[in-house]
């Protein structure tokens, strides 16, 4: 961001100001209840992690450089009107020729994890009938050692979304359990590669998630579904996203046996699965929807949880489900039971749940108050429930964000890891993303507004997580989503996540407040010394 002299001293001006008006804010939450906390680093374990996330597609770029191959993303973002704008990620925020000032950036914020992702197409272009890219090898390796370097820990997903086109065209990736086996394949190239350095390792990122919008309402790639979800050219609404996450669970098992037998003694680290989790409550006190909103978790969350402790889905979803459900072998559940040494949620929203079993339920597409509820609510697969950001009297679950379907509900996060805690006996949980969506507008005064809102997102958010530590949770990290703004998904470049603005035509990164706001929060800075924020931000 280039400005005058007169803009940037009247622009920091603004931002101490603006510092100390949220130093002591206070968020009007569901019921207009007030939260007024401040939330301290010495809340958290002196182990805690605190860092940023991204995944490869969304920031890398350099998408056919140095033998990387098109992942089904890049396929899929070239295809007109698959992304507002028109968007894609060939460029992206240039992550792979701009990691060190990327890495800079982080140790200058105070963190201690990184979360990011490999990307497959780059590691292992034509999966297992190919061979490794050594370029690949060598960025990843130069990110790794670069963190290293400077004390941030690399806490390294394996799949985030992406992976080879070529897979999707061999025999439809995730649809095939041959694709168990390729993740295997892309798994050990990892652990082998870069296992004597990371100590946190992620399998696959929100397989649920990705069920959904790839698979059930056809918006993601490979664009599969089927009435009344979407009018996709091919799939099955109601079966294939039971497909995926059961490929996605037996080739994740898969991966942690090898690691556990042939790298974690050695290489000491940890295992996981990052879940896509929402927090539900019931629209109405009626006890079906009480009863839904506790189904509503059962069907997103422990569909994908419960295999990977207990080696089976949950009987509730049997029950609905029946024969369409697929059934995991005697040697299968061994595999999967236990295969997990810690839960990663991602958490952004809390959503209201209104009961389809006893009642009539009617989803207008149109309602953009309602931008979450979809057809289907009468289906099995969404577990006969409709999902609402308002509830029948009109009023929000929590203040709307820029993104569709996301609002503003501090408490959630601390009832999602209670949740968490009592279903998996308290096992350790990283929340692996948490963060504010704003919409996409140049106006400085705007984006200085929305920023505010992003501050006071995360202090509420951690004022809540630390709560959930205090009655004895097994938390142990947290990751802002997002460093920077980056490509976020079909939205392209609209919605903004990032703690750094970057400049669509030089690419230049730029802190936000709340970049200013997290360092200070890491480093235990006042928000209230005015003379030592301008010596920070040298006005």
């Amino acid at each position: 961001m280039k400005m005058g002299t007169k803009t940037k001293n009247s622009y920091f001006i603004c931002l101490l100001l603006v510092l100390q008006q949220v130093s002591a804010y206070s968020i009007i939450g569901q019921g207009g209840n007030e939260l007024e906390e401040e939330v301290k680093r010495s809340e958290f374990p002196d182990s805690f992690l605190f860092g940023t996330s991204t995944s490869a597609y969304q920031i890398e770029g350099a998408y056919i450089e140095e033998g990387r191959s098109l992942s089904n993303w890049d396929v899929f973002s070239h295809t007109n009107g698959s992304i507002t704008n028109g968007g894609n990620g060939d460029v992206a925020d240039d992550h792979y020729h701009r990691y060190l000032e990327d890495i800079d950036i982080m140790a200058s914020l105070g963190v201690n994890a990184y979360r990011f992702s490999i990307s497959w197409s780059r590691l292992l272009p034509r999966g297992k009938l190919g061979v490794v890219n050594p370029a690949g090898i060598k960025f990843y390796n130069n990110i790794i050692n670069n963190l290293l370097l400077k004390g941030v820990a690399p806490f390294v997903t394996i799949h985030h979304n992406d992976y080879p086109q070529e897979l999707e065209d061999r025999y439809g990736a995730w649809l095939s359990p041959l694709m168990q086996e390729e993740f295997v394949h892309f798994a050990k190239t990892c652990f082998k590669s870069f296992g004597d350095r990371v100590k946190y390792w992620v399998t696959i990122n929100e397989p649920n998630l990705f069920a959904e919008l790839a698979y059930m309402k056809g918006i993601f790639p490979p664009s599969h579904c089927s009435p009344p979800f979407g009018k996709c050219s091919s799939g099955n609404s109601d079966t294939e996203p039971l497909l995926i996450i059961h490929n996605s669970i037996l080739a994740h098992a898969k991966a942690v046996k090898l690691y556990r037998h042939h790298f974690q003694v050695g290489q000491g680290g940890m295992i996981g699965m990052v879940a896509s989790a929402y927090m539900y409550k019931p629209i109405t006190d009626d006890e079906a929807d009480i009863k839904a909103a506790a189904r509503a978790l059962t069907f997103h969350v422990a569909w994908l949880l419960d295999p990977l402790v207990y080696g089976d889905y949950p009987t509730e979803m049997r029950e609905y489900h029946g024969k369409k459900l697929p059934k995991f072998s005697p040697e299968e559940s061994k595999l999967i039971k236990n295969s997990i040494d810690f839960i990663g949620l991602n958490h952004y929203s809390t959503l209201l749940v209104k009961d389809c079993l006893l009642s009539n339920c009617t989803c207008n597409m149109n309602d953009n108050n309602n931008p979450t509820c979809s057809h289907g609510e009468n289906r099995a697969i969404l577990g006969f429930l409709l999902t609402a950001g308002q509830n029948e009297d009109g009023a929000f679950v929590g203040d709307p964000m820029g993104m569709p379907g996301l609002y503003v509900v501090p408490q959630g996060i601390e009832e999602i890891v209670d949740y968490i805690k009592k279903r998996y006996n308290n096992m350790p949980i990283f929340v692996t993303e948490n963060g504010y969506a704003s919409i996409d507008k140049q106006e400085e005064g705007y984006e200085l507004v929305k920023d505010i809102k992003r501050i006071k997102y995360h202090k509420a958010y951690l004022a809540s997580l630390a709560r959930s530590i205090r009655n004895g949770a097994d938390v142990r990290g947290y990751f802002i989503w997002s460093l920077m703004d980056n490509f976020e998904w079909v939205f392209g470049y609209t919605i903004k996540f990032g703690l750094y603005q970057v400049n669509p035509l030089t690419l230049d990164r730029s802190p936000k407040l709340s970049a200013h706001w997290y360092k200070d929060f890491l480093t235990n800075s006042s928000l209230n010394n005015i003379q030592a924020k301008k010596s920070i931000y040298g006005v």
